[in-house]
């Protein structure tokens, strides 16, 4: 029988389903960045919520859809889950956070960024990224 692995503060739960979702959405739409709402607690994704880039350039950026973050708020006030972070993609970069995402983060927020088919986790803690182990459940 094998032993369930202890979890430590930097480790954030991503299954994989997830991920895969992540990684097709980039894939398919290699010349702007997507993204989305990560839900869930703490540091345990239990749902991720795909959203349309509103951003005016989402070649370089990405701006998550009004809409889609105004009902995401809505429902974790009514008892559903909280929105924890998001995710997105760096079409022509790397799977770490650009001086872009430093300014728009919120501490404690996670940040999944996809880029090259490599995913990284990260959370903003007052004036920098941190880095997280992803853990697929």
């Amino acid at each position: 029988m094998r032993a369930a692995r202890q979890l430590r503060s930097m480790d954030l739960i991503l299954p994989l389903a997830f991920r895969a979702t992540m990684r097709d959405a980039a894939h398919a739409t290699p010349d702007r960045e997507i993204c989305g709402l990560l839900l869930g607690e703490g540091l345990r994704v239990t749902n991720i919520l795909p959203a349309a880039n509103s951003a005016p350039d989402p070649a370089t950026g990405f701006e998550i859809d009004p809409a889609i973050l105004v009902t995401a708020h809505k429902t974790a006030r009514a008892g559903g889950p909280a929105i924890i972070g998001c995710y997105h993609s760096h079409p022509n970069g790397k799977a770490e956070p650009s001086p872009r995402d430093a300014e728009a983060a919120e501490p404690g927020s996670v940040w999944v960024i996809v880029a090259n088919g490599q995913i990284s986790a990260w959370r903003y803690r007052a004036d920098r990224f941190e880095s997280l182990a992803i853990l697929p459940s």
